[in-house]
């Protein structure tokens, strides 16, 4: 009996799709090959592992348990994988998650200080919202993610970056309709001015939500742009006012009024994250300690706060 390792991968993509298409769309080959590949396998061990149907298949009672070793053994797999890549620290691939309102404004810097730091490293960036990021970690797709914390799933390590202050903005008629100074603006004191915030999925909304002491089905909260540009963009033209990360300041902000928040300022907390089962934490603090480095330039400089109350 010669079980290979691709075959129990194609098993696995079956078994998580219910479909030979969709799992063979999955593994990028063709769904003649991912069939061929299940039947050696059924053949083999002798005995059908899934039911076919005309659009679905559904596991056999020996299906599911053969999927559980197949499971165990492509996760001891990656584990060998990993412990081989990360043998020398951050060297060879990388392959890194980050949350759609931190990518623009940290990637930049933290991709040239990473080649830098190594030209030889093989960066692979995914953006995506924090629940695809943290399922594409739990499949060993990416190595880690920068994303909010806390992340709220269960075997993962979460690594503290810094903090980053939410500020309020604005056209200059919207912060002036307030009639608020920065000694007593809090979030909770917004008032009947339309909340502008970002679409269903993105992080930054729950938690700009909870700053504001509200929730999604308030009348006055609109949440339908997709970036931080396109939110930037139509509070400017006063539509509304927003919750703007500080990180984003200096990229974003240009032709809005931006107000900080009485103390304490309310933040988010951008962290690094990673599977609780990756070998060797090296290479993990080692980017941890470039990103921590790194965000002390993200935040405004002494003296650079035109148009910040």
């Amino acid at each position: 009996m010669n079980i290979t390792l691709r075959q129990l991968t194609y098993f696995k993509a079956l078994a998580e799709h219910g479909n030979f298409g969709r799992a063979a769309l999955a593994e990028r080959v063709s769904q003649p090959a991912l069939s061929m590949q299940i039947k050696g396998l059924e053949d083999m061990l002798g005995a059908p592992l899934v039911e076919r149907h005309a659009r679905s298949v559904v596991l056999t009672p020996f299906g599911r348990r053969i999927l559980k070793h197949a499971e165990a053994v492509l996760d001891q797999m990656r584990e060998l994988e990993e412990a081989a890549r990360w043998k020398d620290g951050l060297a060879g691939r990388l392959a890194l998650g980050v949350i759609p309102t931190v990518a623009p404004y940290l990637l930049p810097g933290l991709l040239a200080r990473l080649r830098a730091a190594d030209i030889a490293l093989d960066v692979q960036v995914h953006e995506a919202q924090t629940a695809r990021l943290l399922a594409d970690l739990a499949a060993g797709r990416i190595d880690a993610a920068i994303m909010a914390l806390p992340s709220g799933a269960e075997g993962m390590i979460e690594r503290r970056l810094f903090d980053d202050a939410f500020l309020l903005a604005g056209s200059p008629a919207r912060i002036a309709a307030l009639g608020v100074d920065a000694e007593t603006l809090r979030p909770t004191e917004i008032g009947g001015a339309q909340l502008m915030l970002l679409d269903e999925g993105h992080c930054l909304t729950d938690q700009a939500l909870e700053v504001c002491g509200r929730g999604r089905g308030h009348a006055q909260i609109n949440t339908g742009a997709s970036s931080l540009a396109t939110l930037s963009r139509l509070v400017s033209a006063g539509f509304g006012l927003t919750l703007l990360p500080e990180m984003a300041l200096k990229s974003e902000a240009q032709d809005l009024t931006v107000m900080r928040f009485a103390a304490p300022e309310p933040f988010r907390t951008i962290g690094l994250v990673r599977r609780a089962t990756s070998p060797r934490a090296e290479w993990f603090e080692a980017l941890a300690a470039l990103i921590i480095d790194l965000s002390d330039t993200l935040k405004l400089a002494e003296g650079d706060t035109a148009g910040v109350a």
